[in-house]
């Protein structure tokens, strides 16, 4: 028997996420800003509402994947949040790729409302979340991720329960540390390779006969080479993922050399006016083409 869930943040990834939800029988409620997201869930079949407020009064479990944390603030502790529902024993899942401190900070004042959350921040893109290959990584109670398994584990190739609350957040931000540092890394290699008089063919066949080899090579490289910019993760998150890495190695002490090196290239491209573009265009920056 399906769950009653709602949705707060229908982007790329959420609306994604609602379908597959839906698919599996759930029945699902949703809440964003954008007008025209709304109409596209109710052309899915879910059921679009005027506040998180609402989400919450129809819903057992609510789920927000939102940009910023101020986004989030409003809709679960805000005047028109979660919290005003009043339902006590609510399970929210927290998806968005946030600090740990805040996760953590949030967790604490819906709990001072009766709401129980995970943070389940998610590793994979929206067309990774239709093939139902991405990854949560899953912090809070052992309860509350006991109740939520269901519904998250077919929707994902994996599902992670990381610990606390704030672990789920951590496990994101180091993974993303990766991802980003190394879309950079690849950038570098492939300018570097075409400057030497290397075809793309050559090292199509050559890299991951070596040690470079692996899903981001697989991912990125193709979009170099094609100088394919559309859309998928954007520049701006990669360098907002970035400085949450900064921020919490320096919590712990840490002094990170590659990632900063990385992110600067990423500024630049914001800089350019490229933040909305795939990641993949901080391969012009390595170009020069942001310098007009």
């Amino acid at each position: 028997m399906g769950e009653k869930i709602g949705m707060i943040g229908l982007g790329k990834m959420g609306l994604e996420l609602a379908r597959q939800m839906m698919a599996d029988g759930h029945e699902l409620f949703g809440y964003d800003i954008d007008p025209e997201r709304m109409k596209m869930l109710a052309d899915e079949g879910g059921t679009p509402v005027d506040s998180s407020k609402i989400v919450a009064e129809n819903c057992d479990i609510t789920c927000s994947i939102l940009l910023a944390p101020e986004h989030i603030e409003e809709n679960t502790i805000g005047e028109n949040g979660i919290v005003q529902a009043g339902k006590k024993g609510l399970i929210h899942i927290e998806m968005s790729t946030m600090a740990p401190s805040f996760q953590v900070e949030l967790a604490g004042k819906l709990a001072a409302h009766g709401i129980d959350m995970l943070d389940a921040p998610i590793s994979g893109s929206h067309d990774k979340a239709a093939a139902r290959v991405i990854t949560f990584m899953v912090g809070g109670s052992d309860a509350a991720f006991e109740r939520v398994r269901p519904i998250l584990e077919p929707l994902a190739k994996d599902t992670s329960h990381t610990g606390p609350v704030g672990s789920g957040a951590t496990m994101k931000v180091i993974t993303n540390l990766y991802v980003n540092s190394v879309t950079a890394l690849l950038a570098e290699m492939a300018v570097v390779g075409e400057k030497a008089g290397l075809s793309h063919e050559t090292m199509m066949e050559c890299l991951p006969k070596g040690s470079v080899r692996g899903s981001m090579f697989d991912t990125m490289i193709p979009r170099f080479f094609n100088r394919d910019f559309a859309p998928r993760g954007a520049v701006e998150i990669f360098y907002k993922d970035m400085g949450l890495a900064i921020e919490l190695a320096e919590k712990h002490g840490v002094d990170l050399q590659v990632v900063p090196a990385a992110r600067k290239m990423f500024k630049r491209a914001i800089d350019a006016g490229w933040a909305k573009d795939d990641a993949s265009r901080v391969l012009e920056v390595y170009e020069g083409k942001d310098q007009g």
